[in-house]
């Protein structure tokens, strides 16, 4: 643990750059590889989808003997899995949504892929489940019943608790893309139906930055909701620029004084005091060469610890003081002046 805090990324985060307007522009780490570089910036656990594990079409034993493959790999080099998240979305039948899909066919394989997905779980030794509900939305609003598609959404969250009494599901809210609107869009949403299901102790959330700034919301406010409900499982820290595509760029990059306010909650409340990571999710720049396609791993880590440093250093006392005087000009001047290193504060 450096600083208290222990850090995750997933092997999505290495990649090609390829994009949605261009190919591949470096070659592919292979998977050992990847775990070499985690094991070189001193992370701590992978975050998996299902398929980054094991070809999820493979007979039940084939995936148990890949599994136990895999776990070994990260066992020998002292990483732990964070988590495993269903890739539920990237298939013919799930164009329409998975779970609330108006194909009952979609609705069943979404169920079926999830319970396999538990399985890999226990297999590679995690009982964290984060749900991204990418297609749960709609292009437009006479497409889907949305009172039917939140029913189904409780409904396949029951199954997925009653598969399995030791699984948790962190929901992790996303207000748009790849749909143009989510029925579930922001960390409340995911809350107010966990609480509908038959066991919401086991329901909770990821937070990640660049969601949060794609609702209009903020980021630590975001955390500091879920802290409040004892329900900030996981985080995904990343930056992005304004209301556009979700960028993933390198954690306190684009704004660091939103990046400390996140930091500040964390520290504050003691998140991963109880086991949790600070996982990273962000995007390698396509113009990056192989060679150096992590540094963005990197400094995002490196920044997070100088922001802990600075949060340390706060003087709580003055802002305290400040906060009662309800002189918040005086705040962000101190805040500001902390961050560019000014000797005066």
């Amino acid at each position: 643990m450096e600083k208290g805090y222990r850090f995750s990324f997933g092997p999505w985060n290495i990649h090609t750059g390829a994009d949605p307007f261009g190919p591949p522009v470096r070659e592919e780490f292979s998977f050992d590889e990847k775990l070499d570089i985690a094991v070189k910036l001193r992370f701590d656990a992978i975050q998996f989808h299902d398929d980054d594990i094991v070809d999820v079409n493979l007979s039940a034993s084939e995936i148990e003997k890949k599994v136990k493959e895999i776990k070994k790999k990260l066992d020998d080099r002292n990483l732990a899995a964070e988590f495993v998240a269903p890739r539920i979305w990237e298939y013919p039948l799930t164009v329409d949504g998975t779970f609330t899909s108006n194909n009952p066919e979609a609705r069943k394989y979404a169920i079926e892929r999830t319970k396999k997905a538990i399985d890999i779980a226990n297999l590679i030794g995690t009982k964290n489940l984060v749900l991204w509900p990418a297609r749960e939305g709609s292009y437009n609003r006479e497409a889907k019943d949305a009172k039917i598609a939140i029913d189904r959404f409780v409904d396949y969250l029951n199954k997925v608790l009653e598969y399995d009494k030791n699984i948790r599901i962190l929901g992790e809210m996303k207000p748009n893309e790849p749909m143009d609107a989510s029925y579930c869009p922001t960390t409340g949403h995911f809350l107010a139906l966990a609480s509908m299901t038959i066991a919401p102790e086991r329901v909770g959330v990821l937070i990640e930055t660049a969601h949060a700034i794609l609702a209009g919301l903020e980021p630590s406010d975001e955390m500091g909701f879920a802290l409040s409900f004892g329900k900030l499982w996981g985080i995904h820290l990343n930056d992005q620029n304004g209301l556009k595509y979700d960028q993933d760029r390198t954690f306190g990059v684009v704004n660091p004084k939103r990046a400390l306010s996140q930091v500040y909650l964390l520290e504050k409340y003691g998140y991963g005091k109880n086991g949790e990571y600070v996982g990273l999710d962000v995007k390698v720049l396509r113009t990056q060469k192989k060679e150096v396609s992590y540094k963005h791993l990197q400094y995002s880590k490196e920044i997070f610890l100088a922001l802990v440093e600075l949060v340390r250093s706060l003087d709580e006392n003055k802002l305290e003081q400040l906060r009662n005087a309800q002189d918040y000009e005086e705040i962000d001047y101190y805040i500001t002046m902390k961050l560019l290193g000014g000797k005066n504060v």
